[in-house]
């Protein structure tokens, strides 16, 4: 009841500031929307297509099946859980908290082990990382590459820190090793690919059609999202008006991961590089209030607690901050054979140009870039893999 009542109390006092603000909220509104439909949806569309094909043909289900003995033996994680590690790594926020749950629905996982996968397999799309932040935001696709790589790495890191603590050992968890290494794991990751294929069932078309409308749903989901946050981030900004002046971008970030990233990148030009990157990284690991409520939904219905999935939030953005900077010298030199566009930049700030604050609520939607002529490259991609995947399939069933 004191649950609702808050609830309640809040939603009266946020439909009030927007009346009192139509004008502010209208115009935080459309700037969102604008950061939505430029980049975040051209960019991401293709690979959430691209995902769905590989979930239909089973090929996420073979990856899966090839971290089943890590996730044994290095993390204390039953081997299914690999299947919920690579869908978060490879699907986004909502689709490793998805299956998350549905294994401690079913049973399969512990409650301690179900909150560490929840905590990590709760992970920002990858393409939005490579080529919304690194080619969109920043205009320099290696930071993005750092970014990704910051993220990805400080998750396995935590995954296996946590996994060291001292508790039970669950049988769950070590159980698959021996029959892994056993029936092998080629065989087992191309069992599990044709297990996931004729439970699918569908054609090539079916299949094509389906993901283009379930990409699409996903991404109406997110720019919901990334519009409450921005009129959420504006309505608040006298309460948090001390902390913006140091940190601008911190209202954004606090709410919405996919917003909180172009405010930090559009501060990145008053630090330095690989500050900025970092700033980037935490708020991508922290995901926002919205990320987590997606969480939230997610598990509900399972046993699984929300503070401790916050702890592991803020723990790994910490830990997504201080990998950009353990990664910046190494990912340096490399980018130094690449050249060009691959190249790391030493200082974001133009030459001869000042630097002064940034504004508290930087989204200057006239200079966004668009990512329309990259999504059409990466929609013929997806169509390539997928039809690649289907030849395959329709090849080794003759031969069998």
């Amino acid at each position: 009841m004191p649950k609702t009542i808050m609830i309640a109390v809040l939603s009266i006092a946020l439909v009030c500031s927007i009346i009192l603000q139509p004008d502010a909220s209208f115009q935080a509104s459309l700037q969102g929307l604008a950061v939505w439909w430029n980049l975040i949806f051209p960019g991401v569309l293709p690979f959430l297509v691209l995902y769905e094909i590989m979930l239909a043909f089973g090929l996420v289900h073979a990856l899966g099946a090839l971290l089943s003995p890590l996730t044994s033996r290095l993390f204390r994680l039953p081997g299914e859980a690999g299947l919920a590690l690579m869908l978060g790594f490879l699907g986004g926020y909502t689709a490793g908290t998805d299956a998350t749950a549905a294994l401690r629905k079913r049973q399969r996982i512990t409650r301690s082990q179900a909150e560490r996968l929840l905590a990590y397999a709760h992970m920002p799309n990858p393409l939005f990382m490579l080529v919304v932040v690194g080619a969109g935001f920043l205009h320099r696709p290696m930071t993005g590459v750092v970014i990704a790589a910051a993220v990805w790495l400080s998750a396995l890191w935590l995954l296996l820190a946590t996994s060291l603590l001292p508790g039970k050992s669950d049988p769950l968890a070590n159980g698959r090793a021996g029959n892994e290494a056993a029936t092998g794991l080629l065989r087992s990751a191309s069992s599990a690919m044709e297990a996931a294929r004729k439970q699918d069932g569908r054609s090539f078309g079916t299949v094509l059609g389906e993901a283009v409308s379930s990409g699409v749903q996903k991404l109406l989901v997110i720019g919901g999202f990334i519009l409450f946050a921005a009129v959420l981030a504006k309505l608040c900004e006298p309460l948090l008006a001390p902390m913006l002046t140091a940190v601008p971008f911190l209202g954004s970030a606090l709410f919405e991961s996919h917003l909180g990233a172009y405010a930090a990148s559009d501060w990145q030009q008053h630090t330095d590089a690989v500050t900025g990157a970092a700033v980037i990284a935490a708020t991508l690991a922290w995901s926002g209030f919205g990320g987590i409520l997606q969480a939230a939904h997610s598990a509900s219905g399972t046993d699984l607690r929300l503070l401790p999935f916050m702890a592991h939030r803020i723990v790994h953005a910490v830990h997504a901050a201080l990998f950009v900077f353990l990664l910046w010298k190494p990912l340096s030199l490399l980018s130094q054979y690449l050249g060009g566009s691959y190249a790391l930049p030493t200082s974001t700030s133009p030459a001869g140009t000042t630097t002064g604050p940034a504004a508290p609520f930087p989204y200057n939607t006239s200079d966004l870039p668009l990512l329309w002529d990259k999504s059409l490259i990466a929609a013929g991609t997806c169509l390539a893999v997928g039809l690649a995947a289907a030849i395959w399939l329709r090849l080794r069933r003759q031969t069998d």
